[in-house]
Parts: C-alpha cells; structure tokens; sequence
C-alpha cells in the first residue's frame, strides 16, 4: 500500500469514527443513455437540453473516461452491484431474459447494498431489477373465467399481482424494493417480494421518479440523525420503449427519443432537488451514469441526420465492443469533498463502486469479493496521483473481449462484436483482421486499426488478459475461480 493510499485510509477511518465519512450514497443508472446524449459531455454534437444533468456536472465533477462493465445491461448490473465482472459468471453472452430466470448473483455474494447495510446504512433499489428472480404465482381456478381474470390481472411480464418473487433484490442486500423486472416486461409492479399492481409502461419513468423522491424524504430525518441510506436508482429509461410522458411530447424537437431523455433529466432533477429540500444533500454522494451506450433502436441515424452524435465521438452504440457500446455518462457530486468543476481522465469502470465504498468504509474487501473493484475515491476527492487502474476488461453483447490499458485497446474481434456495422461475419468477409488494436490517444474514434505494427503491445495486452481470466480476478489478492469456463479468445456458444 503507498503511503498516501495508507494516509488516506487513516483519515477516513478518523472522520468515520465521527460519522462525517458516512455519506448517504445515491446511484442513479439510466438505461441505454449514450455518453453524448449529457450535454455538458458533447458540446456542439449534443442536441438534446439536460440541464439538471448539466448542473451536477457543474456542482460536481465529470469522468470522461467511465466504463459498463458490458456494453448490454445485465451483466452490468451485475458487476455494478457484485465488484466482479459478469463474464465470470454464468452469463457469457446477451442478457437474462427478466423472469423465472434464476439469480445471476449468488446467494452467498457480496454486494454493495449487503456491505453497507453491515456499516448501518439502510439500503433500497428502485427501478429497474434486470438480474433474474424466480416466482410463485397464485393458484387459479380451472373455471374459463377464472382463467380469464387471472390473464387479465397479469402484465406483459405474465406475473399476476399477488406472485411471490424469490431471489430478488432484497434477498441480495435491500432492506427495500420498489419496481420492475426489466424495460421490455416493465407493467409488472414488484414492491420487495410481492407484484402489487400492473401498470402502463408510460407510467413507469414517473411512478419511479415519485417513489424515489418519497424514500428520500422518509429517510431524510434518520439521515440527519447519522444513519445513512444507500439508495439505488436504476432507471427505466431511455430504453426501449421510448415513451415519454405527454407532457415531454415535442419538448426536444428531436422527437421521441430526444423528448425521452429530457424526462428522464427532469428526474434526476427532481431527486436532487429532493435532497436539497430535506437538507441532505450536503452530506450526500450522489453517482449519475449509464449501463451502457445508446441503442441504435432509438434512432440514430435520424438523430446524427438532425446533428445529435449519442455517442459524442465515439465509435459505435449498445451491444458493439467499440467505446460507444461501453463508455458512459458519470457524474459525481458530494458538497465540501468534491471540489465543484473538476474533470478526471481517470480509467474507471462501474465494478469500482463496492471497493470504492469499502475504503470508504475504512474496510479490506475479502479475497472473494470486489474481484474485478479498485477505489476511486482518491480520485473523487482529489488525491489521485496516478492511474488507479491496471487495465479494464471489456465485453460485447456477443460475447466478445477488449481490453484497455492507458491509451492502447486490443480487441479480440475482426468487427463490432455486437450490432453495429461491420459485425464480426461480414468483417471477416472483407478481409478484416482477426484483432484489432488502437492507439486512443490519437485516435478515439477507432478509425485505423494498428495492430499488425505493434506485435509487442498485442502480446503483452492478450498476456494480460488471460491472467485476469485465469486468476479470477484482475485486482490483487487471492486467485478466485470463474463460475464457468470463460472463451475469452473467441465468442462463447450460444444458448440453446
């Protein structure tokens, strides 16, 4: 450990002892929100208004270089909330289907939400769940119409209200959970273990927003008092379906898309402003970022037609391998630690958080936990002094790898390794080689692949990666081992 590392850790032990290091944590994750769909991140190229978005950039500080775990949301969410990258774990390729999938973490996993709890922090995830469960669902009648009622009462997720949900978010360290499977099957209403209602999903961005908003303000007094809360905000939006509230309808004059994201803007603000009106907001941690790249099922191309680049200048979107599949929106803000208007060109990635929180804490992750987490906090607060990441591993919807270290990214794909174009087959067809290298320091769009003049770098990178493969972790401590064998060279099979 260096001595400032060693320093720091000395401080906050001291200031935790009198409860200042204690931070309420608010994370919000938006669902599909490409790095240039912020504005203040894509200036001249970014045409849609975020001003609440804006203004805790402002308050706050950027990381121009965040990375999802994924470029596809379940296994970064897995990551996000486990320290551990997914490809690890059963999931190799794609994304859990929503319901009566089973688990993804398990049951005896460190999560965030179950370190802090440990720390006396009252912990909540409101959104979007996304990482499988299981469910009983209530006897119905043979009568056809019996059978009638009961399909009437069921959402597009086919779970009626009154299904009992087992292995969901609050076996997984929430006191407390409010919300819904995933975006595509979004009616079906969870409140911890129990779907309680069937909803449009027109409604579900707002009831989120509101339901947020509340558990700020009924936690807001035991804040005060010195007991924390942990509250996780994955959001439903922009994804698909993109519909915004009729209220948003032609606010962007970039149409739904456009209008979809300001909404969810207004969201974050109003749960900044939430904060603020139960005076917490000094005292509170807030992250804002994205699970992965915009989709290209929102419209691109009709968005670039009309000047709005959702991916800044970033080569690709949702699902590719290229950094507009992977690199995100992330914003932090924390009154009097974090200095207003800073920037980092810090190389982190969203499995950070529970070794963040960790020395935070004043606390060692165990060996088998936070595999894949390094601290980012001296960087949040501002005594980073170098690169606090070895490298980051990144992965396609496909099933295919990259990995970034400083400036230089391999990947182990003769194309997009997702759904941009050209895909992986078509790359091939043409030619393309079977790698591809880039030097992103001179060339961030990923336009000139230069890997056959720099066999060196290959080498080293591809060593590397199959060390953080074969240990089981990319981060000091004990070897760890992978739920499953992991294809890193070549996508994995796909599911039958």
């Amino acid at each position: 450990m260096s001595l400032i590392r060693f320093l720091l850790l000395l401080a906050l032990s001291a200031s935790a002892a009198s409860g200042a290091a204690r931070p309420n944590i608010v994370y919000i994750l938006a669902d599909d929100l490409g790095y240039g769909d912020v504005r203040i991140l894509n200036p001249g190229r970014g045409k849609i208004r975020t001003p609440h978005l804006d203004r805790l950039a402002g308050e706050g500080m950027i990381f121009t270089d965040a990375h999802s775990g994924s470029s596809v949301c379940t296994p970064t969410r897995y990551g996000l909330l486990t320290g551990r990258y997914a490809w690890r774990s059963r999931l190799q390729r794609g994304v859990l289907d929503g319901t009566d999938d089973p688990p993804l973490i398990a049951e005896d996993r460190l999560t965030v939400p179950a370190f802090l709890r440990r720390h006396g922090y009252a912990t909540a995830a409101i959104g979007k769940w996304h990482l499988g469960f299981l469910s009983e669902r209530p006897a119905v009648g043979a009568s056809p119409a019996a059978k009638d009622g009961a399909k009437r009462r069921m959402g597009e997720n086919g779970l009626p209200v009154g299904s009992r949900i087992i292995g969901g978010p609050v076996t997984r360290g929430f006191d407390y959970f409010w919300g819904c499977s995933n975006a595509r099957t979004m009616s079906g209403l969870i409140e911890n273990d129990r779907v309680i209602e069937n909803l449009p999903p027109i409604e579900m961005l707002p009831r989120l927003g509101r339901q947020a908003v509340k558990y700020v303000a009924d936690r807001a007094a035991a804040a005060r008092a010195g007991r924390p809360f942990f509250l996780y905000l994955p959001l439903t939006s922009p994804h698909t379906p993109i519909l915004p509230s009729p209220e948003w309808k032609g606010k962007s004059g970039l149409g739904d898309y456009g209008d979809f994201v300001m909404q969810t803007d207004a969201v974050v603000g109003d749960v900044l402003a939430a904060l603020a009106e139960h005076g917490i907001a000094d005292n509170t941690l807030v992250i804002f970022t994205a699970d992965n790249g915009c989709s290209p099922q929102a419209g691109t191309a009709d968005l670039e037609a009309k000047g709005h680049f959702a991916s800044g200048p970033l080569r690709g979107y949702k699902a590719d391998i290229w950094d507009g599949g992977h690199r995100v929106p992330f914003l932090a803000r924390w009154p009097g630690r974090i200095s207003p208007g800073r920037t980092s060109t810090q190389l982190i990635c969203h499995t950070d958080l529970l070794a963040t929180v960790a020395e935070l804490m004043g606390e060692r992750l165990p060996d088998n936990a936070g595999e894949d987490s390094v601290s980012i906090l001296p960087a949040l607060l501002g005594r980073d002094r170098a690169p606090l990441r070895e490298a980051v591993v990144h992965h396609s919807i496909n099933g295919l790898f990259a990995i970034r270290q400083g400036n230089w990214k391999l990947e182990f794909c003769p194309g997009s390794g997702g759904w941009g174009k050209p895909g992986d087959a078509d790359a091939r067809k043409s030619g393309l080689p079977e790698r591809q290298l880039y030097d992103l320091a001179t060339d961030l769009a990923e336009t000139r692949n230069v890997h056959a003049e720099n066999a060196e770098i290959v080498a080293k990178l591809t060593a590397l990666l199959e060390t953080y493969v074969s240990r089981g972790r990319s981060t000091p401590g004990e070897s760890q081992r992978n739920d499953a064998a992991v294809a890193w060279r070549d996508a994995p099979p796909r599911k039958k």
